[in-house]
């Protein structure tokens, strides 16, 4: 793994880092290692386990409660990249109900689609279509803000950002 999950004191995810990063937090008893992986990252005088979540050993106020950026790479990975009407490898976004008819540019409005889908659904509702898909559309919590952009995610990193990724949200695992 590249980076490492950096979770509050309080177990809430604040951001991913460098793994050097997080191994200097940890040799600093700035954070202490919470899950780390098989490997041992060693030096003259000391050897770590290569972390993979670390926590802050002191509480860190966050101002501001962030969200996650409607961004068509954020729809694609909160569907994980998948069709939502036919299952197959989605390459755009699509408006359910149809901005030429009302619809908004809201997370609740906006799943991903393979292109035939979207060109074959066009500006029409799926009522008209015969269409329909499972689950609703959500909008992401906070916490998966921390990891938008991070192309290869840990999975131990899960069991911490409190969403499943299918569109669902989970109770925190701690």
């Amino acid at each position: 793994m590249s980076g490492a999950l950096v979770l509050n004191a309080t177990y809430e995810p604040l951001c991913v880092v460098p793994l050097r990063r997080a191994v200097v937090l940890v040799l600093a008893e700035k954070a202490i290692i919470v899950e780390a992986g098989a490997e041992v990252m060693r030096s003259e005088r000391t050897s770590i386990q290569v972390p993979t979540v670390v926590r802050l050993s002191h509480y860190v106020r966050v101002p501001y409660r962030r969200e996650v950026p409607l961004t068509r790479r954020a729809v694609l990975d909160r569907d994980g990249h998948l069709c939502v009407y036919c299952g197959v490898r989605a390459d755009t976004i699509d408006h359910v109900r149809p901005r030429s008819r009302g619809g908004v540019h809201t997370w609740t409005n906006v799943v991903a689609a393979c292109a035939r889908c979207n060109h074959r659904k066009g500006d029409r509702l799926l009522a008209e279509l015969g269409w329909h898909f499972t689950p609703v559309p959500i909008q992401p919590p906070a916490t998966v803000a921390v990891v938008m952009g991070w192309a290869k995610r840990d999975p131990a990193w899960q069991r911490y950002l409190a969403w499943n990724g299918l569109g669902i949200e989970v109770a925190p695992a701690v």
